[in-house]
């Protein structure tokens, strides 16, 4: 008589990148942090996470981004979440995730943020712990800031460290078109830069609020469903600095503003630069443009849900 192994589970769970359209950075505080007030918008580039029954925790990846330099050890986010939920739930197995990368690495899109997301999803219905949004919720945040927006999905608003999260209303489909590049920016560089940057120019600029907030403006155009509005009103404090240390990224952006966008933005801590555009056409008039320049690029929509599970 022949025994068949059993054939390990799998669960299959997806998670969107994001943009930030609107980010203001607090002053430095005595812990060496920032608060911020950010409008996060989830994006149509969905992290695929695959978790199948194992003994240990492991991580490959595969998909159209090149994710050669991504650590697969206990650094990993995505096996972080996963031995987080484990410990909580007081799981003593462990777990296999299989990645499907869509999410620029490193261009400040929350990639990361989003396979720890959909990781927890993705565990939870896997090992039957079942705890619930909330609970998965606070244990995004014990990951970092940009998880729980991952978890959560759709336009929000983000402040403290942007893990202290409300849902944002926005009507209809927003079109963007980003411009990927390989340059390295360390967020935390990015973040000393701008403390620089106010030190040089305390004479110059309005001091750094302690509790910084989102504009009224940009909420309306969110709601609104109006882009030319809304790029009226795109901001990022992280901006300056990080075109500072990498001023080719300025040049980026004149010519995509040249070729059709409405206006374009470093997205986060960078070096992805958002371009939003009226709609489809135009989206793809830009690609095609700023293609034959010589850039990466890739397009999205906006908003969509947030870590869901995806059934077969």
């Amino acid at each position: 008589m022949t025994v068949t192994a059993p054939v390990p589970r799998t669960v299959h769970a997806t998670a969107p990148g994001k943009i930030n359209v609107f980010m203001k950075v607090g002053a430095l505080l005595d812990d060496g942090y920032h608060d911020v007030a950010t409008a996060y918008q989830a994006l149509s580039l969905l992290e695929h996470v695959r978790a199948s029954d194992a003994d240990d925790f492991s991580v490959a990846f595969r998909g159209p981004i090149d994710a050669r330099g991504l650590p697969t050890d206990g650094s990993n986010l995505a096996i972080r979440a996963a031995r987080l939920l484990a410990r909580v739930a007081d799981y003593r197995g462990g777990v296999h995730l299989d990645v499907e990368k869509h999410v620029p690495i490193a261009g400040g899109m929350g990639g990361g943020s989003a396979d720890a997301a959909a990781t927890l999803l993705a565990c939870d219905h896997l090992w039957g712990t079942d705890l619930g949004r909330d609970e998965l919720h606070s244990l995004a945040v014990e990951l970092g800031a940009d998880v729980p927006f991952a978890l959560m999905g759709g336009t929000a608003v983000g402040t403290g460290r942007g893990d202290r999260l409300s849902p944002a209303l926005a009507q209809g489909t927003f079109h963007w078109v980003l411009v990927l590049t390989e340059l390295g920016l360390s967020t935390p560089e990015v973040y000393a830069e701008l403390d620089r940057h106010r030190e040089r120019h305390v004479h110059d600029i309005a001091p750094a609020p302690e509790q910084p907030t989102v504009d009224v403006e940009v909420l309306q155009a969110l709601r609104a469903g109006d882009p030319h509005q809304l790029a009226e009103y795109l901001h990022n404090d992280l901006q300056a600095p990080a075109l500072h240390l990498e001023p080719s990224l300025s040049r980026t952006i004149e010519v995509g503003e040249r070729n059709g966008a409405l206006a374009g933005i470093v997205s986060g801590s960078g070096p992805t630069v958002a371009f939003l555009v009226a709609d489809a056409d135009a989206a793809l008039e830009l690609q095609v443009a700023l293609s034959a320049g010589g850039h990466t690029v890739i397009r999205a929509t906006g908003p969509v849900h947030g870590a869901r599970l995806v059934a077969g």
